[in-house]
């Protein structure tokens, strides 16, 4: 049971909030936990979805912003993020989705980006020049090094705050920790 109280719906939200939560309604069809979750603090609503409908515009493509979100939801341990990401990545194949949650990719570029997010993570920010050589030298220009950090300090926040509220998960759940 959540720690922090989720509006049971988008009526029990503070009013402030109610239209944002209809736009993901109306985009995902449903209103997951997490957005009603955040949706007790409208501000805080409206930055998340701000930050993240921009970068959803952005250049980084969708499948490696989903592996990104598995590889983070997995270091810190957020059983909510892993699950839902890895719902949402589910075009991707089973040993992609095991290689993300592993700091990884199958694929050689989406890797270098993976782990370089990792590292972002794991080092607090503080990484080697030889790890934005390594994007540099995978096509990754400036532009695309300023998204992939902006997604790692996104998915951070969003799995603090699902370990903080005891976020309910209402995806298929998916344990962290078990990945190969």
């Amino acid at each position: 049971m959540s720690r922090i109280e989720i509006p049971a719906s988008i009526d029990a939200a503070p009013e402030t909030s109610r239209p944002l939560l209809r736009q993901v309604e109306k985009q995902l069809g449903g209103v997951p936990n997490l957005f009603r979750l955040v949706a007790k603090s409208p501000a805080a609503l409206d930055g998340y979805l701000g930050l993240s409908g921009a970068l959803g515009k952005g250049r980084l493509p969708a499948a490696t912003r989903e592996r990104i979100a598995l590889a983070i939801a997995e270091f810190n341990g957020c059983a909510y993020c892993l699950s839902a990401h890895t719902y949402l990545a589910a075009s991707l194949p089973d040993e992609e989705i095991a290689a993300n949650r592993a700091g990884r990719s199958n694929d050689a570029r989406a890797d270098v980006a993976v782990r370089f997010a990792l590292k972002v993570a794991a080092t607090r920010g503080h990484v080697a020049h030889e790890d934005l050589t390594a994007l540099r030298a995978a096509d990754y220009d400036d532009a695309l090094i300023i998204e992939i950090v902006q997604h790692v300090a996104l998915n951070i926040w969003t799995n603090y705050l699902n370990e903080v509220a005891g976020t309910d998960i209402d995806f298929p759940a998916v344990a962290p920790g078990v990945a190969a």
